[in-house]
């Protein structure tokens, strides 16, 4: 039987060990994704191994990472050049956390530490009026909650990218560049479990910044709306395939 395009995921991270029981990063995006395992491929980036031709591929989704953009790594860097060549060939993209601020990175925007600090938790994301005619967002409430968890940050987004959406502590929580990249700041792929796991492994860090880590932990809650934009991602590229 033949199968349609897979949907090529890029590993630039795994999850703190206490939440890898439950799979990795690509394993957590196809789940959310609603992907089944013939309709992903997974390439760890991280380790060196370097993604193959982007074309013949349905899109591609790059993973969050405990990384850092600025760190400049040649893993990351190549990832950088991959991901400049798959635009060119209109391949859609998404970027989530370490996606998001790398993608930014590689067309021209500017990543670097939160001058607001950690942002951590489910927090609310807000639209920006660009958001409503945009293909992952146009269906989305005004506001949603989302599940974060990053200290780098998007500072500045890349020539030409519309920013969608901003929180509190972040300005840039969502933009588009071009018709088909995309990267979001949030997990869109996290559950509660996963959100409160990484407030847990996080503990001394937060206690150390003045947050309160239960009362962090209190406030996580389900956030289908984030999630909803993974599936709506695999919609649009498909579309665009067989458009």
């Amino acid at each position: 039987m033949r199968h349609p395009p897979a949907f090529l995921i890029l590993e630039t991270g795994r999850p703190v060990p206490s939440l890898r029981r439950h799979g990795g990063f690509p394993h957590l995006i196809r789940s959310a994704a609603g992907l089944s395992r013939h309709q992903a491929r997974f390439v760890p980036v991280l380790d060196g191994h370097a993604p193959p031709d982007p074309r013949g591929f349905a899109g591609v989704i790059v993973t969050g990472s405990g990384a850092m953009v600025t760190d400049g790594e040649p893993w990351s860097e190549a990832t950088a050049d991959w991901l400049r060549k798959a635009h060119a060939h209109g391949l859609p993209i998404l970027g989530i956390c370490y996606g998001h601020q790398l993608i930014a990175h590689a067309f021209g925007g500017e990543v670097g530490w939160n001058p607001q600090g950690r942002e951590m938790g489910t927090v609310p994301v807000r639209l920006h009026d660009e958001a409503a005619r945009d293909p992952l967002f146009a269906a989305m409430p005004a506001e949603f909650p989302a599940q974060t968890t990053h200290l780098q940050t998007v500072l500045s987004a890349p020539p030409g990218a519309v920013v969608l959406a901003h929180s509190a502590l972040d300005g840039c929580q969502a933009f588009r560049l071009g018709e088909r990249t995309w990267g979001l700041q949030f997990h869109p792929e996290f559950g509660v479990v996963h959100m409160r796991g990484y407030i847990e492994a996080r503990r001394e860090a937060l206690q150390r910044e003045g947050h309160c880590h239960a009362r962090m932990l209190e406030s996580v809650r389900p956030a289908p709306a984030a999630r909803a934009v993974l599936r709506r991602f695999v919609r649009h590229a498909l579309a665009h395939r067989h458009g």
